[in-house]
C-alpha cells in the first residue's frame, strides 16, 4: 500500500518572486552577494562583462566607512564626574572605572592620556548576529534631538536598552558593515593613547577576525602585526554545531604601537641547563644548528661536518647548516659541539647558562593552556555565587596578557574600554599581588541595562556597570 502524502500547510502568504529569484541566483553565484545584496559589479564579473578598474585598490572598504572618520573628527562637550562616594581611597587610587559611552571617553582621555598607555585589552561584541551594540547610523541627527526620539533615556537619565542597543541581525542589510563603524573609531582613538612601546591586545572569534585583521593592519599598520593567537576556550566538544564542527577556540590579535616593539615572551626554564660533563663555563643545554635556508641562498653554509678527532663525516642536512665554516671552526675549537657516535646522528653544539641574553624565550600563539571559559565562570561566581554574566573571561588568561602587554616595575597603565565585569581590573590585581607589580587600570563600561527578569537585576544590579564596580571593590552582592 502506498503511503499517505504528508499536507503542505500553507502559511497564507503569496510566492515572492524577487526573493526565489534572489536565492536561485546566491545558489548559483554566491560571489555577488555582499551583505545579504547583490552587488551589480560583481554581478557583471560573473557575467564577463567589463568593468572600470582604474580605482581598483587594495584595502577594506564599507558602507559607511567615510562617516567613521567624520564621527572620530566630532567634538565632545562631555566632562567625567567624580563620584567619591562609590570609590575607595579616592585621594590616592590611580585605578579608575568610568561608566559611560566608550567612543566618548576616548575622546575625553586624549588630552590627560594620550601617549600614555602601555596596554590596551578589549573583549568587544564578536557579532554573532545576537547580541547587541551602539553602531552610528545616524550620523545628520543631532544628539539631544536623537536621544529624545528614540527613547535612550528613561525618566530616571538612564539609558534604555531599546534607545541605545541595537540588536545587528544577520538579516540587516550592512552586518559586517555596522559592526566595523563601530570598531574603526573607537580602535582609530585608542592608537592615540598608546604609548610608543604600547601594545594592543583585541579577543574575536571567526565572525568577523578577518574584518579585524584588516582595520587593525590599516589603524595600526601591518607592519605592527604580533600574532594572532589562540585560546582553546571550550574544553568539551560542541555536538549541537549544525555544521558538525566545533569550534573550540579564540584568538586575540596583538599589535604593537611602534616598529620593533615586542612582548614579553616567556621565562626560560632553567631547570634544564644541566652541567654532566662538568664544563668549568657552567650550565648548558644542547641547541639545533640545522640551517634554516637552502642552497641558493645560503652557499656558505652547505657543507660537510667532519669530527676532526674522529674523522666522522655527519654530510649535511637539505638545509644546510646554521653557521658558515669560519663560526663552525670556532666552535669545534672552543670544543662547544656535542659528536654523534655515528654518522647516522646530528651534531648539536652546548649553548650556556651564563651566556644567555634575555631570560626570555618565544611567546606561544597557543595561550591559556588548560583554561577554559567554565573558569572564567567559576572565577565570577566565587566572588558573587551567582552566574549574572554570560562567558567572562578566565582570570588566569587575563594575567597571562597582561604580563605579555605590560612590565610589573615601570607603573604600567592597562586600559580596557569594553569592561563588562571587569575581569581585567580583576586580572591586574591578582597579578599585581603576584609579582608585586605597581600596574593600574582604567576600565570604561557602558551602563548596559540588565534585563529585568535576570537574577542580576533581581540581586539590585540595574547596570552591568554596576556589576563591574562592584567586583572591582571586592564586595559583591550576596
Amino acid at each position: 500500500m502506498a503511503k499517505e502524502a504528508k499536507i503542505q500547510r500553507m502559511d497564507g502568504n503569496s510566492l515572492s518572486p524577487q526573493k526565489e529569484l534572489a536565492e536561485l541566483l546566491k545558489a548559483q553565484f554566491p560571489q555577488i552577494f555582499a551583505e545579504g545584496k547583490v552587488n551589480p559589479d560583481k554581478l557583471k564579473q560573473a557575467l564577463g562583462e567589463d568593468l572600470d578598474t582604474n580605482n581598483e585598490r587594495y584595502g577594506l572598504s564599507w558602507a559607511g566607512k567615510a562617516e567613521c572618520f567624520r564621527h572620530i573628527q566630532e567634538t565632545t562637550t562631555a566632562t567625567l564626574k567624580l563620584v567619591r562616594g562609590q570609590s575607595v581611597d579616592f585621594d590616592k587610587t590611580e585605578n579608575i572605572f568610568i561608566e559611560g559611552d566608550n567612543l566618548e571617553v576616548l575622546k575625553i582621555l586624549q588630552k590627560t592620556y594620550q601617549n600614555k598607555i602601555k596596554m590596551i585589552y578589549i573583549d568587544p561584541p564578536y557579532n554573532t548576529g545576537n547580541d547587541s551594540f551602539i553602531y552610528p547610523d545616524r550620523f545628520k541627527e543631532e544628539k539631544e534631538d536623537y536621544e529624545l526620539r528614540a527613547g535612550i533615556k528613561d525618566a530616571e537619565g538612564l539609558l534604555t536598552k531599546d534607545g541605545f542597543w541595537r540588536k545587528n541581525s544577520k538579516d540587516a542589510g550592512h552586518f559586517h558593515s555596522n559592526w566595523l563603524s563601530m570598531m574603526y573609531p573607537r580602535l582609530f582613538l585608542a592608537k592615540n593613547l598608546l604609548r610608543e612601546d604600547g601594545v594592543i591586545f583585541v579577543s574575536i572569534d571567526d565572525n568577523e577576525v578577518q574584518n579585524l585583521r584588516m582595520i587593525m593592519d590599516e589603524v595600526f599598520g601591518e607592519e605592527n602585526f604580533v600574532a594572532q593567537f589562540i585560546w582553546k576556550s571550550r574544553q568539551n566538544k560542541d555536538n549541537r554545531n549544525i555544521t558538525g564542527a566545533s569550534i573550540d577556540h579564540e584568538y586575540a590579535l596583538c599589535y604593537t604601537r611602534n616598529l620593533g616593539i615586542r612582548i614579553r615572551g616567556s621565562e626560560r626554564n632553567k631547570e634544564q641547563y644541566t652541567n654532566p660533563d662538568n664544563d668549568p663555563r657552567g650550565p648548558w643545554v644542547s641547541g639545533n644548528m640545522v640551517g634554516l635556508l637552502p642552497k641558493e641562498q645560503r652557499p656558505n653554509c652547505h657543507y660537510n661536518l667532519i669530527n676532526p678527532d674522529t674523522g666522522i663525516n655527519y654530510g649535511k642536512p637539505r638545509m644546510g647548516w646554521r653557521y658558515d665554516r669560519n663560526t663552525m671552526d670556532k666552535l669545534i675549537k672552543e670544543k662547544r659541539i656535542l659528536w654523534p657516535e655515528t654518522k647516522n646522528g646530528r651534531p648539536r653544539r652546548k649553548v650556556f647558562l651564563s651566556e644567555l641574553q634575555d631570560e626570555y624565550t618565544g611567546y606561544s600563539s597557543i595561550i591559556g593552556e588548560e583554561v577554559y571559559t567554565r573558569d572564567g565562570t567559576a572565577d565570577f561566581e566565587e566572588l558573587f555565587k551567582h552566574r549574572y554574566i554570560e562567558f567572562p573571561k578566565p582570570v588566569d588568561v587575563m594575567k597571562e596578557i597582561i604580563e605579555q602587554g605590560s612590565t610589573f616595575d615601570n607603573d604600567d597603565i592597562v586600559l580596557d574600554f569594553f569592561a563588562g565585569s571587569c575581569t581585567t581590573a580583576h586580572a591586574v590585581m591578582a597579578l599585581n599581588a603576584e609579582d608585586g607589580g605597581n600596574r593600574k587600570f582604567i576600565c570604561v563600561q557602558l551602563a548596559e541595562p540588565c534585563e529585568e527578569e535576570s537574577e542580576a537585576f533581581k540581586a539590585g544590579f540595574k547596570t552591568i556597570a554596576d556589576i563591574g564596580k562592584e567586583r572591582i571593590l571586592g564586595r559583591p552582592r550576596r
